[in-house]
């Protein structure tokens, strides 16, 4: 857990909640924060399974699984391929679109270009192309004069993307079941706040939408999680125009290593199906392994 992403804060509270539930499962558990040091400390340790709480570059997509595979430690989550497929959201959308999956139109660009002027019609979204959790989001609203001024933390190549409005659906496969639909309703964007923060969001689930939008989304996250060839948990996210029926859900993202944090989407989707916290992380462990 931890690690140096933008991402770590988030990271280390899904490792503290998992290995607090691990403990109650009757697991052993040592809780570590992933440094430089990482591949000797894992050859120290020499754990049966690796719990990946990992969020954010280099543990999600595809660096750290690929030291597991080296190390032939079995690990949770998606392996090498579709963790880094997953994380690059725009290769990602080729997978999408080869799977007859509908994605919202997108450009990669150089963010000096994306400053220097609109490189797409108002409404559009700016954001990086590998990072999770809403980090570095900037929404440039119709009829917007100027580009967004970006902070010098954003990488030199963003992913700039047409906004979709409407409402923010997730689904969550486990295994190879897609669990349910959540509806996130917030005052706003849901940003990195409003996902982690409590109070930031409230989570309608089951989604009190029409069946066939409902179903839909079901289908979508099992494709787009076959599609990229995820293993263990992960959770697919939309935004659905309600104004243009079905031809108005799209799909933004697959997520491998979603927020196991007690504000969470996917803990939630696990109670639908009947399964505890606990007993969501112990699957978890038992469903390890290498060649993921």
């Amino acid at each position: 857990m931890g690690g140096p992403s933008a991402e770590r804060e988030v990271s280390l509270s899904s490792g503290r909640e998992c290995a607090a539930a691990l403990r109650g499962e009757g697991y052993e558990v040592v809780e570590l924060d992933a440094g430089p040091d990482l591949c000797e400390r894992l050859r120290e340790i020499s754990p049966d399974v690796v719990f990946n709480a990992l969020h954010g570059r280099w543990g999600e997509d595809g660096c750290v699984q690929g030291m597991l595979e080296w190390l032939r430690i079995p690990y949770t989550h998606s392996g090498v391929l579709a963790s880094a497929l997953a994380m690059d959201k725009a290769r990602s959308k080729e997978v999408f679109r080869t799977a007859g999956l509908p994605v919202v139109e997108s450009l990669i660009v150089d963010k000096s270009q994306v400053e220097a002027g609109h490189v797409m019609a108002p409404p559009y979204v700016v954001k990086p192309n590998n990072e999770g959790s809403s980090v570095g989001i900037y929404i440039v609203q119709e009829g917007a004069n100027t580009p967004p001024r970006m902070a010098e933390s954003m990488p030199a190549q963003v992913m700039v993307e047409q906004y979709v409005p409407g409402r923010e659906l997730t689904t969550s496969v486990v295994g190879d079941r897609a669990a349910t639909v959540t509806d996130i309703i917030t005052n706003g964007w849901y940003d990195y706040d409003a996902k982690y923060k409590p109070g930031g969001s409230r989570h309608e689930i089951p989604a009190k939408i029409p069946q066939e939008i409902f179903d839909l989304c079901l289908d979508y996250a099992l494709r787009a999680h076959r599609a990229l060839g995820c293993r263990g948990v992960s959770r697919t996210d939309y935004r659905w125009d309600e104004s243009k029926g079905a031809e108005g859900l799209v799909l933004l993202e697959v997520n491998t290593q979603p927020g196991m944090t007690p504000t969470s989407l996917v803990p939630e989707h696990a109670g639908v199906m009947g399964m505890t916290f606990g007993q969501l992380c112990a699957w978890m462990v038992e469903d390890a392994s290498c060649n993921r």
